[in-house]
């Protein structure tokens, strides 16, 4: 399951986030640094209205969407790759997420203390990017010194790490999150990826603003936003009090409360297709009289990877996939139908998994 983690100095709104984004109270939240000492973990379901839309015409009781893991971390100050405040098990915990979302203090409130005394988003987001590049840099150094016996050797795949290894490095040394895609060819991707450095996921700046900046933002948000296009970063702007009073409303009532607002959607909605993009990630949907189900995979995958994600035999043993488009599929009514019309195409190990495409899956074990 895809995970995302959590993360920002003390107070800035992380643990009421979380609390919205899960449905629960599972996160304190309290106005003092490190009330959130263990990870909390959270499964939270992807919205998606096709889903229903689907369930009414194959007729089934039982809707399951795709689902992101969110774990809300420990507050991070300055010195944590030192092992300052709860430095390494913060560290360790980062490492362990698919996407890094930074929650950013953007709102005034002399009620809530900040723990360096005053409010600057860019000076947060800096101190937690330069602990982050400095842990990463100390276990690069780690593993270099590792290699270099090999190296010397003249170990054909230590040399090529130790390149990646030492270009990575020397990327770091500007504190900032790497997209290694600009920076490595293709043999050299595979390594980067294995280091699992925290300074190598996509991250997303979430602007934590007061519910009169919700609609507009206000000047902090806009540092956040230059400060964010310029290292290919992407930003939300939320209001981590407003999502945690989203929570004990209808449907309807979080609709019109929002609308009243000047907003559309909820910022966790928002942040979940962020993450979406991101990690580009698309959606398949299976559907039938048993249920209607959504599935996650890497935008690009083939038919065969996509059956993989539903079970390993499917994969191993596919021969074809059915697939409709959502629209053809909504306005045929059913499946005989769109048969009958020919929306419903055959698709062999080559197809390209699109968003939405509702599929049949038929293999041979």
């Amino acid at each position: 399951m895809l995970r995302a983690g959590i993360v920002g100095l003390p107070n800035v709104g992380k643990s009421t986030l979380f609390n919205a984004l899960t449905s629960s109270k599972n996160a304190q939240s309290e106005n003092y640094p490190f009330c959130t000492i263990e990870p909390n973990v959270g499964v939270v379901s992807v919205p998606d209205e096709r889903l229903m839309v689907l369930k009414d015409i194959v007729k089934t009781n039982v809707v399951i969407p795709t689902a992101i893991e969110f774990v809300d971390i420990a507050g991070l100050v300055k010195g944590a790759s030192k092992g300052e405040g709860l430095g390494n098990q913060f560290l360790h915990n980062i490492r362990e997420v698919d996407a890094i979302i930074q929650v950013v203090r953007c709102f005034d409130d002399e009620n809530t203390i900040h723990v360096s005394g005053k409010i600057n988003p860019i000076d947060d987001i800096e101190t937690i990017n330069t602990e982050l590049a400095l842990s990463d840099m100390a276990s690069i150094e780690r593993r270099i010194e590792r290699l270099n016996k090999q190296v010397k050797s003249g170990d054909k795949q230590a040399i090529l790490e130790h390149k990646v290894l030492t270009k990575l490095n020397d990327l770091l040394s500007d504190a900032m999150f790497i997209n290694i895609e600009e920076h490595f060819e293709e043999e050299e991707l595979e390594i980067a990826r294995a280091t699992q450095l925290m300074c190598i996921k996509p991250v997303i700046y979430a602007a934590n603003v007061s519910e009169t900046d919700l609609a507009k933002g206000n000047a902090y948000v806009d540092k956040v936003k230059e400060y964010a296009s310029k290292h290919g970063a992407d930003v939300v702007v939320i209001s981590a009090k407003i999502e945690a009073e989203l929570v004990d409303l209808s449907q309807e009532e979080a609709k019109a409360y929002l609308s009243d607002l000047g907003v559309q959607n909820s910022g966790i909605e928002r942040m979940i297709q962020s993450v979406y993009k991101l990690l580009k990630l698309t959606t398949f949907i299976t559907a039938g009289e048993k249920e209607v189900r959504a599935w996650t995979v890497k935008a690009g995958s083939k038919a065969p990877q996509a059956a993989g994600v539903i079970h390993t035999d499917f994969e191993k043993g596919f021969i074809r996939a059915e697939v409709t488009a959502y629209k053809d599929f909504v306005e045929a009514g059913s499946y005989a139908v769109a048969r009958d019309k020919g929306l419903t195409r055959l698709e062999g190990k080559d197809y390209i998994i699109q968003d939405g495409d509702i599929v049949h899956f038929r293999f041979n074990v």
